[in-house]
């Protein structure tokens, strides 16, 4: 299956969106984390293509969609949300299912539990809550905002593997494909990665976006999370605290890897197939 590339209006903005799959099959929304790109998603995604219209939107001020106007005020998940809206309503979806890591599972709670609840059915939280220790939020916040400046791509890709180590044991051609969609060129022809350095001014900002217990509590979808079995982001007693609150949903911890499970192995794709067949 080959994706497709749409730039969608929404919000005020243009959304760059990989398309997988069928229009006419039920749509299947995969949205990513802080600093990453729609593109993580491409095994997952075409898998799940054979069943799905699956839309995997890079967010605002990352990969090939538009930065900010202002960055303290639309690096926040309530702009986020207004693009979500936009992308629906460019496509004409009614009721979707979210598969959403990290940053995307945040996105996805506090839609299911206001702006789209009823639409959203099924939610995928992959390694994220709605209460993230400081140590997590301070290693990602050290290198999103201090992005890297390379001669070579191959020295880019180095410093992927480094900095994403914890997404466990990936085969040599995601790393490589995920060089290839994570970089953008500076002015004077060298490399860097591909988002607007400024996103990290959400957590300085918005620090109300990483509290959100209340959205948490409202969702009616069916709802599943997944965690890295050594994930700094979401740790294992707010796991367990999710699992009876909100929505109850079951929990699937990911063995040998940490923030966050990539969802791109066959088993792993096998459980977002199961959960969201029902």
């Amino acid at each position: 299956m080959t994706p497709r590339s749409a730039y969608v209006p929404a919000a005020g903005f243009e959304l760059h969106v990989t398309e997988w799959g069928d229009p006419k099959n039920p749509a299947l929304v995969m949205w990513h984390g802080l600093a990453r790109t729609g593109r993580d998603f491409d095994e997952a995604a075409e898998a799940l293509s054979d069943t799905y219209f699956v839309l995997c939107p890079d967010t605002l001020g990352r990969g090939l969609s538009n930065w900010a106007k202002d960055p303290k005020a639309d690096y926040s998940y309530r702009v986020f949300g207004d693009t979500a809206l936009g992308m629906l309503d460019h496509y004409r979806l009614g009721k979707v299912r979210w598969v959403g890591t990290s940053m995307g599972g945040l996105i996805g709670v506090t839609l299911a539990a206001e702006r789209l609840k009823g639409r959203i059915t099924h939610l995928v939280i992959n390694d994220v809550g709605p209460d993230i220790p400081a140590a997590g939020i301070g290693r990602i916040a050290s290198y999103v905002g201090n992005p890297p400046v390379y001669d070579t791509l191959s020295e880019l890709e180095a410093w992927l593997r480094r900095n994403y180590a914890p997404f466990g044991d990936n085969t040599q051609e995601f790393w490589r494909r995920m060089t290839d969609t994570s970089y953008r060129r500076t002015d004077d022809g060298r490399y860097t990665v591909h988002y607007d350095p400024k996103i990290v001014m959400q957590l300085t900002y918005h620090k109300a976006d990483l509290d959100v217990w209340d959205a948490y509590d409202a969702i009616e979808a069916k709802t599943l999370i997944t965690r890295g079995e050594n994930s700094d982001v979401l740790a294992a007693s707010v796991a367990e605290a999710m699992k009876g609150r909100g929505p109850k949903p079951d929990l699937h911890v990911v063995p040998g890897c940490g923030h966050a499970p990539t969802l791109a192995n066959g088993r792993e794709i096998g459980l977002l197939r199961s959960f969201l067949a029902d």
